[in-house]
């Protein structure tokens, strides 16, 4: 019964072009095709961040993208929503595949969780 309802949510998380997670690489896709005056933007919504921990983000082959480093977010509080550019040549196939770090104030980088990241989705602007 567990097991139908996990494959139930990750087919509807698929069939609305959502983010999944995959060793610590998530794929996002595209709402649209693109126009050539379209610009990509990672929106990143965070959840509550322990003071000095950042959340990096990257390519899924290793290509820096950003960093976001809250400061002044009272403890306990969401960290906020961040928006970060893509560059065109990170998206294939209508497709973007991210990898989320974080680093916790002298700590080990390591893959984001849940707990960290509420959201990431892609924004097409014009």
């Amino acid at each position: 019964m567990q097991r139908g309802a996990i494959a139930l949510a990750l087919a509807l998380l698929i069939a609305q072009g959502g983010c999944v997670a995959s060793g610590g690489v998530r794929t996002l896709t595209l709402p649209r095709a693109l126009d050539a005056a379209d610009s990509v933007y990672l929106e990143v919504r965070l959840a509550a961040l322990a003071s000095g921990q950042e959340i990096e983000l990257s390519t899924d082959d290793g290509r820096r993208l950003g960093v976001i480093s809250p400061h002044g977010i009272r403890p306990g509080r969401d960290a906020g929503t961040y928006t970060v550019p893509v560059p065109a040549d990170a998206i294939r196939d209508g497709r973007v595949r991210i990898r989320l770090i974080t680093t916790p104030a002298g700590g080990a980088a390591r893959d984001a969780n849940a707990d960290e990241v509420r959201d990431v989705r892609l924004i097409v602007n014009k």
